[in-house]
């Protein structure tokens, strides 16, 4: 019998003076069975970086054909394709065609510096593509505020993005900085 995916609330107020974007988001989240809390909040936060009222999360991880979320115009053009981890040069390639702009979000660990070295210079050669990173030691504290029902303020000021996640019986309140690598 195939495992079902786990539903996440998210109640997201975001407050992006950077964009002067400032909205609530009430998000539901099917972590599929084989994602983990670090990558499940990954997905949240590539959402409330790049937060739009068009911004949603797609199937993920069980389908392939598909980014992790994306943004698409009216007429059904993607307009953003947000991709995790450290995909592959066909899947990059992919994305970079068919969207007007793609990101990468990936925390900063050994895995994404070897894939780094390896793929940076194919990398930059694209136009519309931009990667970022996560600290590594932000994926724990991140994935200790996973709660099945969160409620997250998020403030973003000249680059900088804080976080307070509460959920259950905790408050957590994080900075999280992120990396611009292209």
């Amino acid at each position: 019998m195939a495992l079902k995916a786990t539903i996440f609330k998210a109640d997201i107020s975001i407050t992006d003076m950077d964009r002067n974007y400032y909205n609530d988001h009430n998000l539901t989240i099917a972590r599929h069975p084989s994602e983990n809390d670090e990558r499940m909040m990954l997905r949240i936060i590539a959402f409330i970086v790049n937060a739009h009222e068009r911004l949603q999360f797609t199937k993920g991880l069980s389908d392939d054909e598909v980014p992790d979320l994306w943004q698409k115009s009216f007429s059904d053009e993607v307009e953003l394709w947000i991709e995790l981890g450290q995909p592959s040069e066909q899947r990059i390639k992919k994305g970079c065609n068919q969207s007007q702009q793609m990101m990468i979000y990936s925390y900063a660990d050994n895995s994404f510096d070897a894939w780094w070295k390896k793929e940076q210079n194919k990398l930059q050669t694209r136009k519309n593509l931009s990667i970022f990173t996560l600290p590594e030691p932000l994926a724990a504290t991140l994935a200790k505020a996973v709660h099945r029902s969160m409620q997250i303020q998020v403030t973003i000021q000249d680059g900088q993005v804080w976080l307070t996640i509460e959920g259950a019986d905790i408050t957590e309140s994080v900075e999280v900085a992120i990396e611009k690598h292209l």
